[in-house]
């Protein structure tokens, strides 16, 4: 039996990356790069301000935020501060958004803009609003010192993130995921990538998506540099273009369908056995062997079954 680190919290394997190397890149978005670094510092920051305003192990905090480092920023701030993250994409209709709120009850939401146009005045009316796209944060003089986990009561049995379905087979039912079964998923991502095949990871798949935590703290917990991009209607050609930028693409069936599937050095895809079958066939007409051996599975709540199992539904 592998043992994995299942007494350390999500924003703990990030921390180790951080005083391995600070000053590696962690996040970039367009022109703006933050190293491991200053995105721990701001981080940091925003978690003693959270703190500060009662949040506690367990507690579910709102995110919604158009993508960017910010974003980033946001959760791995929850994390730090003991909070479970939820998830909201401003892309979501306000219906869908309002209807988690709803039935999640955070006390807090992190937003921006582009989250306070989505969910509407009622809805913010009806919670705590950190805004983090303020030209004056009241967060900006909080230490930029790690919280401790130990101080905070935080451990791995705590939750990390709630993610709600997409309710296609009823109503969305929020899946409460435990920072440690996050950990088993990634102790086994870099056990089963070289830190060179998560070098550089393309993080576009929604947030309210359980592929997102893979994207995001897959690199970020073995040191790899997060590239923040939109990709949601660019089209075919724009995409492969994109794509042979990276080291490892992990897409979901609507990527897969604006694509070919000759896409990056490693492909991980989310979606039904019908579909990943598909998949298969399809590489094996246009990839590389060497491409092929890693080629495996995310589904709905797969982030889940992984971390508890520490293998999913993957391709067979």
């Amino acid at each position: 039996m592998v043992v994995y680190p299942s007494q350390l919290c999500i924003h703990e394997l990030f921390e180790a990356q951080v005083r391995e190397a600070p000053d590696r890149v962690a996040v970039v978005h367009g022109a703006e790069e933050l190293s491991y670094g200053d995105l721990n510092e701001r981080a940091n920051r925003l978690a003693h301000h959270l703190i500060g305003l009662g949040v506690k192990p367990d507690q579910p905090v709102a995110i919604c935020l158009e993508r960017s480092p910010m974003m980033v920023v946001g959760v791995l701030a929850i994390l730090k501060a003991g909070g479970a993250y939820l998830p909201l994409d401003p892309a979501y209709p306000s219906a869908r958004l309002n209807q988690v709120l709803n039935d999640a009850a955070p006390r807090l939401m992190l937003c921006d803009a582009a989250g306070r146009q989505a969910l509407g005045a009622e809805a913010l009316g009806q919670v705590g609003v950190v805004d983090l796209d303020t030209a004056a944060p009241a967060w900006a003089g909080q230490p930029a010192t790690d919280p401790d986990p130990r101080a905070l009561g935080l451990t791995a049995r705590h939750l990390a993130y709630i993610i709600y379905t997409s309710g296609s087979t009823g109503t969305p039912k929020g899946v409460m995921v435990e920072h440690r079964s996050t950990a088993n998923l990634l102790h086994w991502n870099s056990g089963a990538f070289a830190r060179s095949e998560t070098s550089r990871v393309l993080f576009s798949t929604s947030i309210s998506f359980d592929l997102s935590v893979y994207e995001c703290f897959g690199a970020l917990s073995q040191g790899g540099t997060l590239s923040c991009r939109e990709c949601t209607g660019i089209g075919a050609d724009a995409f492969r273009r994109l794509a042979d930028q990276y080291s490892a693409l992990c897409h979901s069936r609507s990527a897969r369908e604006e694509s070919s599937p000759r896409l990056g050095k490693r492909h991980q895809f989310g979606g039904r056995a019908a579909e990943r079958r598909c998949d298969r066939t399809n590489l094996r007409q246009h990839a590389r062997p060497k491409d092929l051996q890693s080629v495996r599975s995310l589904g709905d709540n797969d982030v889940f079954n992984l971390g508890l199992h520490g293998q999913g539904r993957g391709c067979r």
